[in-house]
């Protein structure tokens, strides 16, 4: 049979934070359960690469029982190849025995969501040293660990891992009460805590556990202060303002986004100016100050269109695109007109005379701007002339024509100060 290789077996394993040897060790536990501890057979990460390889197609029965446990799905469903019609239908596994006593704590059982459990342990947490000397290296695993947490948090949502990142965090925690490290090491590990408490606090707020959430948010920016990251601590002062709003304390949720606009470091990091300016939108919106939440907004945008697209952005904050920042507006105004077609009876009723050639239509030469409007709250902010802009910059045709009461000069008066506008006739 030709090689295939196993890109349905490689994308799971992606998707759930596993290494070729994390899988391997797994897959161990799950048929030490299944077949007892004392089965010579072990997998180790050599038996993953040769399936996802394509070179085995159809693993031992002991690991495919494994896999549909520890995936909960049917081995074909991971892109296993089974030899003939007859062994696609695993045999039952033997009762699993009765429970072996564990070692000393090593490993907790998190939650039973398997989803979650299988998360904990791909993630290794337990490797995190909790004594000695504390290295760079160690505190950079711990980072990677973190970082591959929060895309399990946005893959299925932050409750099912609530207790596998508070486990995480009190581990970390006590490799910060026990271990020795440098300062360097210390302002680092301060930092991957301040990230790790960050994503807690959003669990906890996915568990409605809100006095819980606000703990973990308030510990985020406590520790990212002791970083010394301003990062971080825009990331903690962000979701404070969120949690204030949530609780509905509009004013003390702008008080903090202004605090955080505060640091020049956040101002010019256009990723987190972009969602501090978000954050400040909202807050003015929701007390009133709607002129304020127009410039805020416009704010965000103007940071979030500096980004480098080339540099990635922190997992967490893939949420913050320009269609996010966009959504956040409420209608303005609006701003619409056509073309006029030839013929058309735009001209008629003219006061003043004016070249024959003026109001001859091809049906691409004129653009009719036919009304401009925009709500109360966003009036004096430059609103209108945005709309204005956007409307008649994308279009196509020669020239714009547009109809304005005599009695209202200062409107007048507006369109003359927009893209040279100038009064050309007069009509009834």
């Amino acid at each position: 049979m030709d090689r295939q290789r196993n890109t349905q077996l490689e994308a799971v394993m992606a998707k759930y934070g596993f290494t070729h040897q994390s899988l391997a060790n797994e897959i161990n536990r799950i048929t030490a359960q299944i077949f007892g501890e004392t089965h010579p057979r072990k997998c180790t990460d050599r038996h993953v690469r040769r399936w996802i390889s394509g070179e085995v197609q159809w693993p031992w029965t002991r690991y495919l029982h494994a896999l549909e446990q520890l995936f909960h799905r049917p081995a074909q469903a991971l892109g296993f190849i089974p030899r003939g019609k007859h062994s696609a239908n695993l045999p039952a596994p033997p009762r699993s025995p009765a429970p072996t006593k564990e070692a000393p704590v090593r490993r907790r059982r998190f939650i039973t969501a398997p989803a979650a459990a299988a998360v904990a342990l791909a993630l290794n947490i337990d490797e995190t040293p909790v004594s000695g000397r504390l290295s760079m290296t160690d505190v950079a695993r711990a980072r990677e660990r973190i970082d591959r947490l929060d895309a399990h948090f946005s893959a299925i949502g932050g409750q099912p891992l609530l207790t596998v990142a508070t486990a995480y965090l009190d581990r970390l925690s006590t490799a910060a009460d026990h271990c020795t490290y440098g300062p360097r090491v210390e302002q680092v590990l301060h930092t991957a805590i301040a990230s790790l408490c960050s994503s807690a606090g959003w669990a906890a707020d996915d568990a409605g556990d809100l006095e819980a959430a606000h703990l973990w948010r308030t510990t985020a920016l406590q520790r990212a202060i002791l970083g010394a990251n301003h990062r971080a601590q825009a990331r903690a002062w962000s979701d404070l303002a969120v949690h204030a709003r949530r609780g509905g304390h509009h004013r003390e949720a702008l008080r903090i986004s202004q605090t955080a606009l505060n640091s020049r470091e956040a101002r010019q990091d256009p990723r987190y100016a972009a969602l501090l300016q978000s954050r400040l939108a909202i807050g003015h919106a929701r007390a009133g100050d709607h002129p304020a939440a127009a410039r805020a907004l416009l704010a965000a945008q103007t940071a979030h269109d500096r980004i480098n697209p080339s540099e990635p952005a922190p997992r967490w904050l893939n949420f913050l695109t320009a269609a996010e920042i966009s959504g956040l507006e409420k209608p303005v105004g609006y701003a619409y007109g056509a073309p006029l077609p030839p013929g058309a009876r735009w001209w008629g009723g003219l006061l003043t005379r004016v070249p024959a050639d003026t109001l001859t239509e091809t049906g691409t030469r004129t653009y009719a701007l036919s009304e401009l409007m925009v709500r109360t709250p966003w009036r004096k902010t430059g609103s209108a002339r945005r709309l204005h802009n956007e409307l008649l910059a994308a279009r196509p045709e020669q020239r714009a024509t547009l109809l304005v009461l005599q009695d209202h000069p200062k409107v007048r008066a507006l369109y003359e100060s927009c893209r040279h506008w100038a009064t050309c006739a007069r009509a009834s």
